[in-house]
């Protein structure tokens, strides 16, 4: 009897930022991810095209199949946000901060509370920032692949 291989329970990011619709969708496919976790403060910009809400709710779940969560617990606090946007802070006193945040959130316990460690379920967090650097989906990934000890994957 042959053995299941089995996959490393993942956690994926993406920005749609410089991303057309038609490579977004199709890495979400490729990379067969489940459920899309929005991490940004605001989803509703006008600036973000296909990736603001309403629609990317709809268009994930017609064209892929995938669920939307919008979770504003992994989401930067609005001050912090303009701090950094402004060019007030650096990016490390960003995320010194936003660390900080995270813990006094409880991030840890709400993320085994709410979500799975099952490699079935396939997360990826949503921004709007191209590259994972400088981006809090970044660190908010880095929780979960602690939590849940899955492998990150930036697309």
């Amino acid at each position: 009897m042959a053995k299941k291989i089995v996959e490393p329970a993942k956690i994926f990011t993406i920005g749609f930022t410089k991303k057309s619709a038609e490579s977004f969708f199709e890495l979400l496919e490729l990379h067969r991810v489940t459920e899309i976790v929005d991490v940004r403060l605001f989803n509703s910009s006008h600036l973000a095209g296909f990736a603001k809400i309403p629609d990317l709710k709809f268009f994930l779940r017609r064209i892929a199949g995938i669920e939307y969560r919008h979770d504003l617990k992994f989401a930067p606090p609005e001050n912090l946000f303009k701090l950094y946007h402004g060019n007030s802070i650096t990016w490390e006193e960003y995320e010194e901060q936003f660390n900080r945040t995270m813990r006094e959130r409880r991030i840890v316990p709400y993320i085994l509370q709410n979500y799975s460690d099952s490699p079935e379920v396939r997360y990826c967090l949503l921004c709007s920032e191209v590259s994972p650097v400088n981006c809090h989906r970044r660190l908010v990934a880095e929780q979960f692949a602690e939590v849940l000890k899955m492998e990150i994957v930036h697309l």
